[in-house]
């Protein structure tokens, strides 16, 4: 009996210490990683776009740092941690001005939700003064 009960005590250890073990992590995610401005006018000035960022995860995600492939475009972002299942926000100005034509940029969010960085891009296309 006492073995029975040495034995139960130890496996239930086991299976609590397994399911803590799981560890807990954030995952970054975006309904659209990709935006089209379409045509605009160089003069009428910069262009933003706002990507809503989800954590699908179950720990708190920590965006570190957001790189623009260009000095042209400026990303300003969550600075904060983002709790599972809410949203943070990365805004992305683009400014046409002497850059007539097409343009596509990447935009490189480095955070504790992905190895590696996440990617996001703006495109659309100037036209001249």
């Amino acid at each position: 009996m006492m073995r029975q009960v040495v034995f139960m005590l130890m496996a239930l250890m086991l299976v609590t210490g397994m399911a803590t073990a799981q560890e807990k992590k954030a995952v970054i995610a975006v309904d659209n990683a990709v935006h089209d401005f379409g045509k605009f006018k160089e003069a009428d000035g910069n262009v933003t776009h706002t990507f809503v960022i989800t954590n699908q995860g179950d720990a708190p995600l920590v965006i570190t740092r957001v790189i623009a492939s260009c000095g042209c475009t400026t990303p300003v972002w969550t600075k904060e941690p983002i709790a599972p299942g809410k949203t943070g926000k990365i805004d992305v100005t683009y400014n046409p001005v002497n850059r007539p034509g097409p343009f596509s940029k990447t935009i490189s969010v480095y955070s504790n939700g992905k190895v590696g960085s996440f990617i996001l891009s703006i495109r659309g296309e100037v036209t001249g003064k």
